[in-house]
């Protein structure tokens, strides 16, 4: 606690035992109850973060835990995965064996798949021994690490994993991005460690200097402000001076890799006290704006009295980082590495360098930023482009050399652009975020009037894309244009730029640019076909579709004749989504078919086209391809995938879990492309269930994301789910307003997530007596089955909505006839409710019992309590002496309390069928990945089922949950 000055814990941890305490708890929680916990712990530089850290971490290993201890570096904050790295294969008893970790880093080149193998390593030595991970300075890790940090504790929450971070304080908090990821899913801690106080640094000095401290030092220490690091500095230059015959006694050296002095002090921040938090995306200087004028005098003073080589090695150290090489320090002093021993051994003796395994490191990172103060800044510049050369003719990757290129690159130096364009490349995918910035860097280093600045531009306009950052790739796209490049290059700057524009939902501009590029000439064959292709894509979002589909066959047609690939898969993915939008399934199969055969990535893709013409078996097969043939980066797509499969099948408590599982993940990545479309799902799936407040929920949620993406299809299903929500509050106008206005944005069998839901729409519109609407949708329905006749639920719907509006019961039994030689039973238990419906209104009670009886076991499979309910009130109103017995039914008489089933909201009757399968696959010993394989689905959908079970059976652990599970005789 700040200021606290109570009992010594031990010798040198002065005035940290509050906090002290508080991690021996968490430490003990963590064994105790086999649940994740996580734990940040905040102070200026200097302030002892490290030490308690290192403190933390021998309590833990002497409760048996696993630990790893690591530490983020100011100049190796860019090497991907680095700073996690440190925790995992570092000291003696690392947590992964560097095979392994190679092997992890060598196979998995996209974030989130490394990302989830990662957290079945960690799950897996979990389940022998509780692990700790502590990662040291959390403000310098690396982005791959930071974007891991976000999802690793979230994901493990059910597993013995305590985190631990330290991390400077500033304006925006280092680590707490981190902490409100893990936000409710594990128990989080902060610790904030402010000033010590007066008493504790008297102790301090009484340690260090004998019972004997006069005054004058008091004075000077009042000074430090409480920060132990400058006082134990202070101090060390007073004994120094004479005050101790033993410059080293009483420091209280602490054994441990990356935590020195026991005093309390920080061994890891790498920056000043009061200096600000920096973002990962950002390139810092090489040492922090502000180092006191105090620590760099007196280090001056402390090393003034070293020889000169010493010094020259301190300084080259400095420039290359807090840990670094001896060899590469020798280098630097272009010296052989013999001729620096006696240099070396005197800064170790000084206290100012530590042994680091093989390599050297500050004791202190202020230490480093004094000594690299004292560098004449002419001088700096120069150093660290020596640096780079050196470490890059050294073997180590460009990433490697990146941060000393950022700093000491100059514009114009050809070399150094080269270097950044090479890390750019490496980190690509698995960093995009990082590689945008390196690229961004590297051209500005670029001349205005170097020819390479085109070809430079244009890696920086793909790595933003890469990494969602579209509007500055128009923006630096726009720029490179305004140069009048070549028209060669304008053209293949304009085809670059095709991904960004439509992405941001300006299909017109994409067109236009496309068409520009074209009509100027000069463009090269294949980069004409990848032009032709991206016009062909955003014609697909007009109202002619027919010209689309001609510019696409060109565009298909020139990607064959040049061999292009790109262009070749872009043009069948453009023909695809014509296809979707013109509602021709049969084409549509065939494209996405194709062109899952050019690029198994776009296996989700031929599965959703599969099931649009009701080949649900097909897409199954579809889907299993794609869970081991589709890249990471497609898993979103993939989820969506699954998820309609589930939706079109009746399942929705599976199908509801994707969704959410997509919508973590595409937050994860901020790439938000089908987020409105599965909220609008959700609702739909909430009030089946009867759940009128979660709906609602959910279109505030839709509304949200449709402002960030507000593309004609969005804002057409958010339309939808207004009429929906209206018409089931019985505001029949105001659900045929939200309907004309959905018809302004397009005709509603465009919208392909619709077509299910005509009947819906119509029975709205007949409702509030608007049967120009209705029999507009008629005819949308009837011209839709025209083109797919091969399709049951083409065909079944159309005669439905014909049926509705017309009053036929005729109509309507065609119409159950159609749709139950389909796949999708909710769509043929809301054609059976409209003719049990029709048939009572017609007194045909005898023929309607049993229809509506079918309808509502169909809604009771599939959890669809409200519409189960709602066709159990028309069986009630039918009477029990129908040919049926409707009260000795399953659920008979629950519709009068408004609900078929009543699946409670806690306990093991509240888990839905899939999630009771992974509660007993986890409490046998799977993990989630081993889970997941049995199962045939993502990780990610274990995890989402996983936390859902905890909630439901109130426990936080795997070892809790196994007990309810074998509470229960369900362990098999």
């Amino acid at each position: 606690m700040a200021g606290s000055g109570g009992p010594l814990s031990r010798r040198g941890l002065r005035g940290r035992e509050a906090e002290l305490a508080e991690l021996r708890t968490l430490v003990a929680s963590v064994a105790r109850s086999g649940s994740g916990a996580l734990a940040l712990l905040r102070g200026e530089a200097g302030i002892g973060k490290s030490t308690l850290l290192a403190e933390a971490v021998d309590l833990a290993e002497n409760q048996g835990y696993s630990t790893g201890i690591g530490r983020a570096d100011e100049l190796h904050h860019l090497v991907p995965l680095s700073s996690l790295a440190g925790c995992l294969l570092d000291g003696a008893r690392p947590l992964l064996s560097g095979d392994a970790f190679a092997d992890l880093a060598r196979r998995h080149d996209q974030r989130i798949r490394l990302v989830e193998r990662l957290a079945g390593m960690i799950e897996a030595k979990a389940a022998e021994t509780p692990v700790l991970i502590a990662l040291d300075d959390v403000q310098w890790a690396d982005p791959l690490s930071r974007f891991a940090l976000r999802q690793l504790p979230g994901r493990l929450r059910s597993s013995p994993v305590l985190w631990l971070l330290t991390g400077r304080t500033g304006p925006a908090v280092a680590g707490e991005e981190i902490l409100a990821a893990a936000r409710n899913r594990l128990p989080v801690v902060r610790l904030h460690l402010g000033p010590l106080s007066a008493d504790a640094i008297d102790r301090l000095a009484d340690d260090t200097l004998g019972e004997d401290v006069d005054e004058r030092t008091r004075t000077l220490l009042d000074g430090t402000g409480g920060n132990p690091f400058l006082a134990v500095e202070l101090l060390r230059g007073l004994r120094t001076e004479g005050r101790t015959p033993d410059a080293d006694r009483g420091t209280g050296t602490h054994a441990r890799t990356g935590a020195t002095s026991s005093t309390g002090t920080d061994a890891g921040t790498s920056t000043a006290p009061g200096t600000d938090a920096r973002t990962t995306a950002e390139l810092p200087e090489a040492t922090s704006p502000f180092v006191p004028t105090g620590l760099v005098s007196g280090v001056r003073g402390r090393i003034g009295t070293l020889g000169p080589d010493t010094l020259t090695l301190l300084r080259m150290g400095a420039v290359l980082g807090r840990r670094f090489a001896f060899l590469d320090a020798a280098a630097l002093c272009e010296r052989p590495p013999a001729t620096l021993i006696t240099a070396l051994d005197e800064a170790l003796r000084a206290g100012l360098l530590d042994e680091d395994g093989a390599l050297l490191s500050f004791r202190h990172d202020l230490l480093r930023q004094a000594v690299y103060a004292d560098i004449p800044t002419s001088a700096r510049n120069a150093l660290h482009r020596a640096a780079a050369h050196r470490l890059v003719a050294s073997g180590h990757r460009p990433i490697d050399a990146a941060s000393h290129v950022l700093r000491g690159a100059e514009p114009g130096d050809e070399e150094a652009v080269a270097l950044l364009r090479r890390a750019a490349d490496d980190v690509l995918p698995v960093t995009p975020g990082l590689a945008a910035d390196l690229m961004t860097r590297a051209l500005e280093l670029v001349r205005p009037s170097d020819a390479a600045r085109f070809d430079v531009g244009e890696q920086a306009v793909v790595c933003l894309i890469r990494a969602g950052r579209d509007r500055e790739a128009l923006t630096t796209c726009d720029g490179l244009l305004a140069a009048q490049p070549p028209l060669a290059v304008f053209g293949r700057l304009q085809a670059t730029l095709g991904g960004a524009l439509w992405s941001l939902d300006l299909a017109e501009e994409l067109c236009r640019r496309a068409e520009a590029a074209l009509a100027v000439g000069g463009t090269p064959p294949e980069v004409a076909a990848r032009l032709s292709a991206l016009r062909a894509l955003a014609l697909s979002r007009g109202r002619d579709l027919g010209v689309a589909r001609a510019v696409g066959e060109e565009a298909l047609a020139a990607a064959i004749a040049t061999g292009d690939r790109p262009a070749h898969v872009q043009a069948l993915s453009a023909l695809g989504e014509i296809a979707l939008n013109a509602g021709d399934g049969a084409t549509a199969l065939a494209r996405f078919t194709a062109l899952s055969v050019v690029d198994g990535a776009f296996r989700p893709e031929e599965a959703v086209a599969h099931q649009h013409v009701d080949r649900f078996d097909s897409a199954e097969e579809s889907l299993r391809r794609a869970q081991t043939e589709a890249g990471s980066h497609r898993q979103a797509m993939l989820l969506w995938a699954q998820g309609q499969q589930h939706l079109g099948r009746g399942r929705l408590d599976d199908a509801e879990a994707h969704f959410e599982t997509m919508e973590d993940l595409e937050d994860a990545v901020q790439t938000p492309v089908q987020q409105v479309n599965s909220r609008v799902i959700r609702a739909w799936i909430a009030l089946l269930r009867g759940n009128r407040a979660g709906a609602g929920e959910q279109l505030v949620a839709a509304r949200e994301r449709l402002a960030v993406k507000p593309n004609p299809g969005n804002r057409a299903v958010v339309c939808f789910l207004e009429a929906l929500l209206a018409g089931h509050d019985r505001d029949a106008r105001s659900a045929v307003d939200a309907l004309r206005r959905l018809q302004e944005i397009g005709p509603f069998m465009r919208w392909r997530l619709l077509r299910t839901w005509v009947g819906t729409a119509v029975r709205t519109a007949l409702t509030a007596g608007d049967r120009a609407l209705a029999e507009d949708l008629v005819a949308q329905a009837t011209a839709h089955a025209e083109r797919n006749p091969e399709v049951p639920t083409a065909t079944g719907t159309a005669a439905l909505v014909a049926g509705l509006a017309a009053g036929d019961v005729g109509l309507l039994e065609r119409s159950v006839s159609l749709l139950a030689a389909g796949p999708r039973p909710l769509v043929l238990a809301a054609a059976r409710t409209d003719l049990g419906r029709a048939l009572l209104a017609a007194g045909r009670t005898a023929e309607a019992v049993p229809v509506l009886a079918a309808a509502q076991d169909a809604f009771a499979a599939a959890g669809a309590d409200a519409a189960a309910a709602d066709v159990r009130r028309l069986l009630d109103g039918a009477g029990s002496g129908s040919g049926t017995d409707a009260e000795s039914r399953p659920g008979a008489g629950a519709g009068r309390t408004g609900a078929v089933r009543d699946r409670p909201a806690q306990g093991w009757g509240a888990l839905t069928a899939s999630e009771r399968k992974v509660a007993r696959l986890i409490a046998g010993g799977h993990t989630n990945r081993s889970a997941a394989e049995a199962l045939v689905v993502s990780p990610h959908t274990v995890n989402t089922h996983l936390t859902s079970v905890f909630r439901k059976l109130t426990v936080r652990s795997r070892v809790q949950l196994a007990h309810v599970v074998l509470a229960r005789g369900d362990a098999e």
